[in-house]
């Protein structure tokens, strides 16, 4: 299987690319006295894997019939110092709110994930250390 982007440079140091559902993100970097247009291309390989294993967590949960009230994924990288820089420590914090929360089936979902489901995890093992972590938080309200 293929996948195809097209990046196209829109002037200073900002790029929009497509992806293969036809949607566009926009990618720059951090430029003195300048807005910043779009997120950082690191920022979106950390963004990658939170949805990537999400997507997976979310799904598994919802065929085991689990309710959420949120749910969220903080991911932290930390870079080399020399060039080329590239994540070498990555964490992964998976945040779970409910009022009845399903640990041991939150758990499997995410193990799930990383050891089999998520190809950006995979992607990731291949140069970083990974660290997983899920953090259970009890709610009566729907956090957004």
């Amino acid at each position: 299987m293929f996948n195809t982007v097209i990046t196209h440079w829109k002037g200073d140091l900002t790029f929009e690319s497509d992806n293969p559902s036809g949607k566009f993100v926009t990618m720059d970097t951090d430029v003195e006295g300048k807005d910043r247009e779009g997120l950082s291309p690191k920022a979106m390989m950390l963004s990658s894997l939170a949805g990537c294993s999400g997507l997976d967590v979310i799904s598994i949960l919802d065929k085991m019939k689990v309710p959420l009230d949120d749910f969220k994924i903080e991911v932290t990288g930390e870079l080399t110092d020399e060039h080329p820089k590239y994540y070498k420590k990555v964490n992964v914090d998976y945040h779970f709110y409910g009022s009845d929360l399903k640990k041991d089936k939150c758990e499997k979902a995410v193990q799930l994930s990383v050891d089999k489901y998520c190809g950006v995890m995979a992607m990731f093992r291949r140069f970083a250390e990974i660290s997983i972590e899920l953090h259970y938080h009890v709610s009566t309200v729907r956090h957004t």
